[in-house]
């Protein structure tokens, strides 16, 4: 199988304190990964480092193991993290728009990042691609604050598409929205994963299991189980993946 991206013996921690514990996991090119699990379990920490995200925490090392994005070793210091952060997008947990037009949220990134071809398309395809397009393409020069909550999160993942992506991560990227925003986000989720990989943390245990095609069980920073999602939540190998999924627990 081709590997995008991939964790190996990993362990991290935040100052003396292992957050994740020699885990390993590898995502294939073109598919969702859920990341479940109950709260403090390393699952944020872990999505963080694919594309040096937790290098902004100041208590954060990376004690053993390494990280890959394709052939490359994500912590080398031959690697520029800010390439890594072009080819790795990130949407978080609340939807958190630039304060500026719809327009400048998509184009921002890409002029800074020396882009050079026809901007217009560019915010109509990332929009479109994002499933927003329609609902904004006559106030492209509105604030995206102005959005409501789910097409603010919607704006952000068009924003992180901007950036031409291979890897898209997503930190609970429905949990401050409603229903039927969450909604609209698990159908994009799905047309994405044609183009995309994606790596996705929720706590909603029917969301991992209606979007994604492989899941990943985190308890207490280690890796207790990794297998296609059917297994995982119909026979799971192991009995604390099957207390999780069963509410005995988390």
């Amino acid at each position: 199988m081709d590997i995008v991206i991939a964790a190996k013996n990993l362990t991290l921690a935040y100052g003396d304190k292992n957050i994740v514990k020699n885990v390993s996991l590898a995502v294939g090119p073109r598919t969702v990964t859920a990341l479940i699990g109950p709260s403090g379990c390393g699952k944020s920490t872990l999505l963080r480092t694919f594309n040096r995200m937790n290098d902004f925490v100041p208590s954060f090392r990376l004690v053993s193991g390494e990280i890959n994005y394709r052939d490359l070793n994500v912590y080398s210091e031959k690697v520029d993290p800010v390439y890594i952060r072009r080819r790795v997008g990130m949407v978080f947990q609340k939807p958190n728009p630039f304060p500026s037009s719809i327009a400048k949220n998509i184009t921002w990134g890409p002029s800074i990042n020396g882009f050079t071809g026809d901007y217009d398309q560019l915010v109509e395809s990332s929009l479109r691609r994002a499933a927003l397009w329609d609902e904004v393409k006559d106030k492209l020069n509105s604030s995206g604050l102005a959005l409501s909550g789910g097409q603010q999160q919607r704006l952000c993942i068009a924003r992180a598409i901007a950036m031409d992506p291979d890897v898209i991560l997503m930190d609970e990227p429905c949990s401050a929205l409603d229903p039927a925003s969450t909604a609209r986000i698990e159908d994009l989720m799905t047309d994405l994963r044609d183009r995309y990989t994606i790596l996705i943390v929720t706590h909603n245990m029917q969301q991992a299991a209606r979007v994604s095609e492989n899941t990943a069980f985190m308890f207490q920073g280690e890796m207790v189980e990794y297998s296609n999602t059917k297994q995982i939540f119909n026979a799971p190998k192991q009995r604390l993946t099957e207390d999780y999924i069963m509410g005995r627990f988390g």
